[in-house]
């Protein structure tokens, strides 16, 4: 199997799908300024190209997106050492699960070991993240936190009727 090309994988935020916002298109328009090839997902996108072109791209992909307003960006270069099927998520499910890990993350602790009031707050970042789009996300996300799926509802009705 052939090696893929070097890639700049990049999730800028707030995004919502649809109507990604200036953050979001500023840095996808660097990247492609630099020459490289962007592809846009659900889950971020990816530039192809030469690893240096890469490296070079990365410092302004992240001051256009922060000038322009986004609040986080993740971003990882992968140099094509890996088949393609290691990178990065390989199904809905593995999407999630990074979701997940990155809401942990950013509270400091697994889902399971949050109050309920962090508990709360982390239904709505991975609702705001698109996490209930995916199939059975409730039900992992309930297990993933030891809690009921109907208190997932409950926490995401809260959210939209607050």
């Amino acid at each position: 199997m052939a090696e893929p090309d070097p890639r700049l994988e990049f999730f800028v935020e707030p995004f919502t799908e649809g109507r990604p916002g200036n953050h979001v298109t500023a840095a996808i328009q660097e990247a492609a300024a630099r020459g490289l090839e962007v592809q846009v997902g659900p889950f971020g996108s990816v530039a192809h190209g030469a690893l240096e072109a890469l490296i070079d791209a990365a410092s302004p992909l992240l001051r256009s997106a922060l000038s322009a307003g986004a609040d986080r960006i993740s971003l990882h270069i992968t140099t094509g050492s890996r088949p393609h099927a290691a990178i990065g998520p390989t199904t809905l499910h593995d999407a999630l699960t990074r979701i997940i890990a990155d809401v942990e993350h950013e509270l400091g602790a697994p889902l399971a070991a949050l109050s309920r009031e962090a508990k709360q707050a982390a239904v709505r970042m991975l609702d705001t993240r698109g996490a209930f789009l995916l199939r059975k996300a409730v039900e992992d996300v309930a297990d993933a936190m030891g809690v009921s799926r109907i208190t997932i509802y409950n926490y995401l009705n809260a959210e939209k009727d607050g």
